[in-house]
């Protein structure tokens, strides 16, 4: 689906974090949609390197860009001189900025702040230069556990990722105040769809039960997950979003969610009815109790407002258009 009416003829594009789940998707819904763009794909992409924490410090993956026929650049949004060479060689028209540490159980505060704040400002300054509309990714972790319905102003960041995206909304408010570009950021809810499956275990719960349960385990949730909600949102209405905010009404740091909350035990419901298994839940103690979140619920007023999105996908839309992806994922990366 097309979500802007502009053709983008001889309009280049850059997507950084574009092997990425989010990135990825946006490489090919241009790729699809707008085939006159230019589409640049920068990531890191996946080496051995880890955190402290064990998890991958790139999750980016080629398999997420198996036909995309733009270019694709390896490269480090902390490298300074690869970001020169960007200002240099190209004059982009439109950045989504979509790569950072994402790991929210990451320790190494020094490399958070440094990749996710510190190189956006200098992504900034290549938006200025080109006069380049900046779309980036906030995040609803610079909520932390502030009541729901979460609104932007209401900030309390829990750990140093959600610290490290309400810095970069802070630095976005600075340049909108003394630049003339467009820049919109938007913090993301609980994103689930594909392309997600090299995000590893930080996919989405629906991917994860969704696995359970094809394998034949009986999905496991903690005690009460039938009052533990999220707003969960299909990747097709962050994708809308997106796009969207090429063209806002104007600059500013938007909420992206559905605006409902859904629980743990929606998703397993939703999973044993589309792959059609009756399998016992499993109920176990949940060890995060006072350190985490049992409601979120984007308020997204100000973003039908500024953008003019509507979100398209119910979970059990979601879910449906999703499940054929999740039967794929695990005969081809899972059982092999």
């Amino acid at each position: 689906m097309r979500y802007i009416d502009d053709e983008l003829t001889n309009k280049t594009i850059l997507i950084t974090g574009g092997a990425g789940f989010i990135g990825s998707n946006l490489a090919f819904y241009f790729q699809n949609n707008h085939p006159d763009a230019k589409v640049v794909v920068l990531d890191s992409f996946r080496s051995g390197e880890t955190l402290s924490n064990g998890n991958l410090k790139s999750f980016g993956h080629f398999k997420n860009l198996i036909g995309f026929t733009g270019e694709v650049i390896s490269g480090d949004i902390n490298d300074k001189e690869l970001l020169k060479d960007l200002e240099k060689n190209y004059k982009f028209d439109y950045i989504f900025h979509e790569a950072a540490i994402s790991d929210t159980t990451a320790l190494e505060q020094d490399l958070m702040i440094k990749t996710n704040v510190n190189a956006y400002k200098d992504l900034l300054d290549l938006a200025v230069a080109h006069n380049a509309n900046m779309i980036y990714a906030s995040s609803a972790a610079t909520y932390g556990d502030a009541a729901s319905p979460q609104r932007v102003g209401r900030e309390a960041p829990q750990n140093v990722y959600g610290f490290s995206k309400l810095s970069m909304d802070y630095l976005s408010r600075e340049y909108m105040a003394k630049t003339n570009i467009s820049i919109v950021g938007l913090r993301y809810f609980n994103v689930y769809g594909p392309r997600e499956y090299f995000k590893n275990t930080t996919a989405s719960m629906v991917l994860q039960f969704g696995h359970q349960i094809l394998a034949g385990k009986n999905p496991r949730l903690f005690e009460g997950s039938d009052k533990i909600l999220r707003d969960f949102i299909f990747i097709e209405d962050i994708i809308q979003a997106n796009i969207k905010a090429m063209q806002p009404k104007k600059s500013g740091i938007y909420n992206v969610g559905t605006g409902k909350a859904r629980s743990f035990q929606d998703i397993v419901d939703i999973l044993q009815r589309e792959l059609g298994t009756a399998l016992e839940c499993e109920y176990i103690p949940n060890p995060f109790v006072g350190r985490y979140q049992f409601h979120t619920e984007a308020d997204i007023e100000e973003t039908r407002e500024g953008l003019g999105y509507e979100p398209a996908y119910e979970m059990e839309d979601g879910i449906k258009a999703y499940i054929s992806e999740i039967e794929r994922l695990y005969q081809t990366e899972v059982k092999k």
